[in-house]
């Protein structure tokens, strides 16, 4: 149990909570976003990503109840789309699909499943990571409820075992067939260290990242989410399994280069199962650059992960380039690219200590410049991941 003092989100779901409720949570607990900073859409296609947890966490406060039901409260956002209730026993999960809440009902009714819960609770949550920005709120909201109600109930669940539950309740519940990276990289986060996990084996081995005074990431919210992005997620996983089928592999983690190239796939499989496989080199030696302390090869990586999304599996959008290409621009930046889903969303960019002050400078007016609208600039550091805060009794 972490001892730190209470952050922003802690607070601000224990205030809500003791207001709406009556009385103080009786367990709560934190979870980070994470910014991924090379192997996109690989991890679907059990393949390596390397994320790591951020500063920016999701907060859970929760407190038994004597009924069967579950009300969920989210003060941080607009007053008519704070509160969700239902019931533990008599509800309909596809019907939550494209509510915010279905995040937090899922893990609540799934763990309430193995605990042989009867009695519903009550549930705050509190962010501070940025929604629909591609820092994962959503999976920091699902570990958040779900560690802190295995403290309530007292359930001694492994961290593997949690992140595979709050997986199954975004594709059960909020209808998302997410891979598991995020959750992983929410749950097994550690300070100063950045995660290159293999999806197959869902290992997660700990690796260095640079220390600060020679390296910094930074990560740029575009501020915008185009609406396709939920569609074309589930195009490009079809188009994945699609070409995984074709060559007769269990995934394309299974796939070689020469494999795609005369396989006669359609040009949309072709191109998606190229970046796979380019993007799991991609990985392998960007980890080998970083222990190396070759920044700048790690950062010319990082430059070809964005070409590749951009140009073969095409989850880029016009806002995700401009910002790549101003950071290109910029002295003593290593590398950049779009972190995420695609669509919008931000950009996670490796530079020395110096440029992450030019960076904030230079890019705002450039961005604006380009498509008249504003950007926010702001620097990550790889942290500790999802921890109880207070535990029951």
């Amino acid at each position: 149990m972490s001892h730190a003092p209470p952050n922003p989100a802690l607070a601000r779901a224990n205030a809500a909570h003791t207001a709406a409720f009556g009385a103080p949570p009786a367990s709560a607990a934190l979870a980070p976003g994470r910014v991924n900073l090379i192997g996109e859409h690989t991890d679907y296609n059990e393949g390596l990503v390397l994320p790591f947890a951020i500063q920016h966490c999701c907060a859970a406060a929760v407190s038994p109840r004597t009924d069967s039901q579950v009300h969920i409260l989210a003060p941080d956002l607009p007053a008519e789309q704070q509160a969700f209730a239902f019931d533990l026993h008599s509800h309909d999960r596809t019907s939550m699909r494209g509510d915010w809440a279905s995040y937090i009902a899922g893990p609540a009714v799934l763990l309430a499943a193995i605990g042989n819960q009867k009695t519903g609770v009550n549930i705050t949550i509190a962010s501070d990571v940025p929604l629909g920005a591609g820092l994962s709120s959503s999976a920091a909201a699902e570990v958040s409820v779900a560690m802190a109600l295995a403290g309530l109930w007292r359930l001694d669940l492994a961290p593997l075992d949690l992140a595979k539950l709050c997986q199954r309740a975004e594709h059960d519940f909020a209808g998302v067939p997410c891979g598991l990276m995020d959750q992983l990289a929410s749950v097994f986060g550690q300070e100063g260290r950045g995660m290159l996990i293999d999806c197959r084996e869902n290992a997660v081995n700990h690796i260095a990242l640079p220390p600060s005074d020679r390296a910094v990431m930074v990560v740029i919210n575009s501020g915008v989410r185009h609406s396709l992005a939920a569609g074309e997620y589930a195009a490009r996983r079809a188009a994945c399994e699609a070409a995984a089928g074709t060559m007769g592999v269990s995934s394309l983690r299974d796939a070689t280069g020469s494999m795609i190239a005369t396989a006669g796939l359609p040009s949309e499989q072709h191109d998606c199962a190229m970046h796979v496989v380019s993007e799991n080199e991609r990985v392998r030696d960007f980890a080998a650059s970083v222990a190396e302390g070759s920044l700048a090869a790690a950062g010319c990586l990082m430059f070809a992960s964005h070409e590749s999304l951009r140009d073969l599996y095409r989850v880029s959008c016009a806002e995700l380039d401009t910002l790549v290409e101003i950071a290109r621009s910029v002295r003593g930046v290593f590398g950049s690219r779009m972190t995420g889903g695609g669509f919008g969303g931000c950009t996670v960019t490796l530079c020395d200590p110096e440029a992450a002050a030019r960076l904030s400078r230079e890019v705002p007016a450039a961005y604006r410049a380009a498509h008249q609208r504003e950007c926010r600039v702001f620097p990550v550091t790889a942290s500790v991941g999802a921890r109880l805060t207070k535990l029951p009794g």
